[in-house]
C-alpha cells in the first residue's frame, strides 16, 4: 500500500512539473528576442532582460537561449589531471601550483582540453556553476584568469562557496559546465 502511495506521489509531482515546464516554455516564447543587443554564437543567443545597460564587468550572462547543436555536460573539473586515482592519493597533486591564479589556470587548460575532446571549444560553454572555497579570497583571481581563457564570451553561470572540495582541501575550485557543440 505504502509503495503505491509513493508511486502516485512521484507521478502527480513530475504530471505537474510537466505541466508547469510547458507552461514556462510557452510564456519564455513570448518574449521579446533581444538578441539584437548582444552579439551571439550561431548555436546560441545571450539573453538580457529590457533596458540593461551593458557595460558591466560580469563574469557571467543572465541566460543564453540554444538554437541547435549537441549538448554536452562535463562533470566537475579542477586543478587536478582529469584523470587521477581514486581515492585520493595527495601525493599526485604535489606538483601543482595551489595559488587562486594557478588553480583557476589548471582548471580552466583542464576544460578546455575536455571541451576540445568533445568536439568544441570554450566559447561553446553556455552555463558553468564555479564551486569555491573562501570565495572572499579567491574569486578576483578567478575571474582573471576566466576572463583571459573566455574572451568576450560569457557564459550562464553561478558561484557556490563550500567549505571544502572532495579531491582534497588544498584544491580551492571546481567547475561544472555545459556546452552545446557543433553536430
Amino acid at each position: 500500500m505504502n509503495h503505491f502511495r509513493i508511486s502516485y506521489a512521484y507521478r502527480s509531482s513530475a504530471a505537474i512539473s510537466g505541466v508547469a515546464l510547458v507552461m514556462l516554455l510557452t510564456a519564455c516564447s513570448t518574449l521579446p528576442s533581444l538578441s539584437s543587443l548582444v552579439p551571439s554564437g550561431e548555436r546560441y543567443e545571450y539573453v538580457h532582460t529590457a533596458g540593461v545597460e551593458l557595460g558591466y564587468n560580469m563574469p557571467y550572462t543572465p541566460a543564453i537561449s540554444v538554437n541547435s547543436g549537441k549538448t554536452v555536460y562535463f562533470s566537475g573539473i579542477t586543478a587536478a589531471p582529469v584523470y587521477h586515482s581514486h581515492p585520493h592519493i595527495p601525493s599526485e597533486f604535489d606538483h601543482l601550483d595551489f595559488s587562486a591564479t594557478g588553480q583557476a589556470e589548471a582548471a580552466m587548460e583542464n576544460l578546455k582540453a575536455t571541451v576540445e575532446a568533445a568536439g568544441g571549444q570554450l566559447s561553446d560553454i553556455v552555463q558553468m556553476t564555479r564551486f569555491m572555497v573562501d570565495q572572499d579570497a579567491n574569486q578576483d583571481a578567478i575571474n582573471v584568469v576566466m576572463g583571459r581563457y573566455f574572451g568576450e564570451h560569457r557564459p550562464a553561470g553561478t558561484s557556490v562557496e563550500i567549505p571544502r572540495l572532495a579531491t582534497g582541501p588544498r584544491f580551492i575550485l571546481e567547475l561544472e559546465a555545459v556546452a552545446i557543440v557543433p553536430e
